[in-house]
């Protein structure tokens, strides 16, 4: 069974920072490709960053380039979303992704989320 599990939100004052989880398990973590997306209120859900299952160069989004960081532990089939410099827009329901291939049904895997709010 194909789970994420999220963690690491929480209330942060604007400038702070924060360091996302997402444990996997129910598949080969490390040849697999992983996303972190987000969904603000009102707005529809956002690719923040992704990175290749070996090597290769993470992405991001624009909005994010330069204060977040995406990073994986493949010996603790962990990714990490680690963000700094936090604005009160990067508010939102932060969710893991994956998409996996035949085997697993050729769809998206989504954790359940974790609430990230940048208020003074």
């Amino acid at each position: 069974q194909v789970q994420l599990v999220e963690s690491g939100g929480g209330l942060v004052q604007p400038g702070g920072s924060l360091r996302l989880s997402c444990a996997a398990s129910g598949f080969t973590f490390s040849s697999s490709a992983m996303s972190w997306y987000r969904r603000a209120p009102g707005k529809e859900r956002e690719l923040v960053a992704g990175i290749p299952s070996f090597g290769g160069r993470p992405n991001y989004a624009d909005f994010v380039k330069g204060r977040f960081t995406i990073s994986r532990d493949n010996a603790k089939a962990t990714v990490y979303l680690q963000m700094n410099s936090l604005k009160p827009e990067d508010t939102a329901v932060y969710y893991c992704n994956t998409f996996l291939g035949i085997y697993y049904g050729a769809r998206d895997y989504w954790g359940q989320g974790t609430q990230v709010t940048v208020s003074s």
